[in-house]
């Protein structure tokens, strides 16, 4: 079990929600990202669709397959 002490405990903000502090702590933040190229995301998208195309076909040809061998069992 995780212990906490009062030290190690998040600093509460007394007044609240600083909406204006929060949106520039996210502006600071989101300036150290490293953004992917225009061509890492297209090859890595390219990527994605294609895998979840195979895995559709995989699992469209097992679903044809157990379809067919449960019309074949029921119909005996």
């Amino acid at each position: 079990m995780v212990k906490f002490e009062k030290a190690n405990m998040p600093k509460f903000i007394p007044g609240g929600f600083k909406p204006f502090i929060f949106f520039k702590e996210v502006k600071n933040e989101l300036t150290k990202v490293i953004w992917p190229t225009r061509e890492q995301v297209i090859k890595l998208t390219a990527i994605v669709v294609g895998i979840s195309a195979l895995v559709a076909i995989f699992i469209g040809a097992w679903d044809f397959i157990f379809t067919k061998l449960m019309a074949l069992l029921i119909r005996k």
